[in-house]
């Protein structure tokens, strides 16, 4: 597997974390209206499940920018809702052309994914005698944890960031490792051409 496509795999799995996050609080939220009485409230109701999906579309407003600024990876560890706008910008920016199209439909593959996991993991939840809609929202905290570290610590920077940066060789270092060849010359070329 090319180093592309590994790339391209890791980073989608914050779209499975945010497809996981988004089925959860669909799901537990039926145990939260029980322990705080809510049922006759539908309207704090859509507030709780809509809570992660508005703090999502605020921060994406800006998240364009700020990834100019401070790199996709780095960002994108910090916020499962970026994930949604930052992991298909990161794997257009790091796959080669011939691929780039089918390795763009894993954040959705991912994503959906997720969503299965998340209802499966509920509906094991849901046989207890005690379901715990704490606990079906707190296990998410531990793959995020795993994909903070492996968005910040080991996943490249973009190559194109890198060059809009000014960082020529890390960009070409990045760009060999990627593509698994010494010889970049011609996409380095294109990727300054592009960005002048």
């Amino acid at each position: 597997m090319s180093g592309a496509v590994l790339v391209a795999v890791a980073a989608a799995v914050g779209n499975l974390l945010q497809g996981w996050d988004n089925a959860t609080i669909a799901a537990s939220v039926l145990y939260i209206k029980r322990e705080f009485k809510l049922e006759s409230q539908p309207a704090v109701e859509g507030l709780i499940v809509a809570m992660s999906l508005i703090g999502a579309t605020l921060v994406t407003t800006c998240s364009g920018a700020v990834a100019d600024w401070i790199g996709r990876p780095l960002l994108d560890g910090l916020g499962i809702g970026l994930a949604v706008t930052l992991v298909p910008l990161y794997i257009s920016e790091t796959a080669p052309p011939e691929i780039r199209g089918s390795l763009n439909t894993l954040p959705q593959f991912t994503g959906s994914g997720g969503m299965f996991l998340s209802y499966c993991m509920v509906f094991g939840m849901s046989l207890t005698e005690a379901p715990s809609w704490r606990l079906m929202l707190g296990v998410l905290s531990i793959p995020s944890l795993f994909y903070f570290a492996l968005t910040v610590f080991f996943l490249p920077e973009s190559p194109r960031w890198l060059v809009s940066k000014g960082h020529m060789l890390e960009a070409k270092k990045v760009l060999q490792r990627l593509r698994g060849r010494e010889d970049v010359s011609g996409e380095m070329a294109l990727l300054v051409e592009v960005l002048k």
